[in-house]
């Protein structure tokens, strides 16, 4: 007797790859993009590169226009009429989004991250649990700060400490940039209402994602203190921060505070 024949199954699609966006805001960086957009390509290389720059006197969106005639994977916004970390990463937030990108990282434009840890920050987003925000922390077991004098230290400690206790951030780090965010998550939150625009934004945009239940983690980081150019962070941006993450405390708290 013949035996039945066995079923047969249809393949499985695999699931379409990852599409990754690595954003790094710039005003006067071209002496540390070229190096950076080097190292950003060959951490990530399946990741397409978007520089925001504030229009740079010495050059930098320039100098990123010409690159992108070279390689497909960078794209450039130069914003002529406006200027400052907040506004710039509200835009490439926004074009993360209008692009249906699956993820979004960002690193500041001084090499002070080092891009070879955004692979880790990236596993940590799409591992098993997956997480909304995965921060690069200085201040998580692990983390460290080279070459900063003890001022900023102090400052920066006094942010954080603000942060976690008072606006309830279930993280150590809370105002670096150095960030792995779920692009389906940030649309919840509408970046083009947040309102900060300075350094501020990146409590803010923790605040706004933890109301709408954001899952966050922290990977740890070296953070070094740019080597080349100057920091863009006055005394009076420093102050108009400090009065907005004050303003911060409006805003509801829906987190489940997981933490990596």
């Amino acid at each position: 007797m013949d035996s039945d024949p066995l079923p047969t199954t249809s393949p499985v699609d695999p699931a379409p790859p990852l599409r990754v966006l690595v954003a790094v805001c710039t005003y006067n960086e071209i002496e540390n993009l070229p190096e950076l957009t080097e190292r950003i390509t060959a951490s990530l290389p399946q990741a397409d590169m978007l520089v925001v720059d504030d229009d740079s006197p010495d050059g930098s969106g320039h100098w990123a226009l010409d690159q992108a005639t070279r390689d497909p994977r960078i794209r450039v916004i130069i914003r002529e009429k406006q200027r400052g970390l907040g506004t710039a990463i509200r835009q490439a937030f926004l074009f993360a989004i209008e692009q249906q990108y699956d993820y979004l990282l960002n690193l500041d434009g001084d090499l002070s991250h080092h891009p070879e840890t955004m692979p880790e920050l990236l596993a940590v987003a799409t591992g098993d649990p997956q997480f909304d925000v995965v921060v690069g922390s200085r201040y998580c077991p692990g983390g460290s700060i080279r070459g900063w004098p003890w001022r900023r230290r102090v400052m920066s400690r006094t942010v954080n400490r603000f942060a976690v206790s008072v606006l309830r951030l279930p993280i150590s780090d809370c105002s670096g940039s150095y960030r792995c965010y779920r692009v389906a998550k940030l649309a919840e939150i509408a970046p083009a209402t947040l309102e900060s625009e300075g350094y501020s934004i990146l409590e803010e945009v923790l605040v706004r994602l933890r109301s709408v239940g954001a899952t966050m983690a922290e990977v740890p980081i070296e953070f070094t203190d740019r080597q080349r150019g100057s920091s863009k962070l006055t005394f009076a941006e420093a102050i108009r921060s400090a009065k907005q993450l004050l303003s911060l405390i409006k805003f509801p708290s829906n987190s489940t505070r997981d933490q990596a």
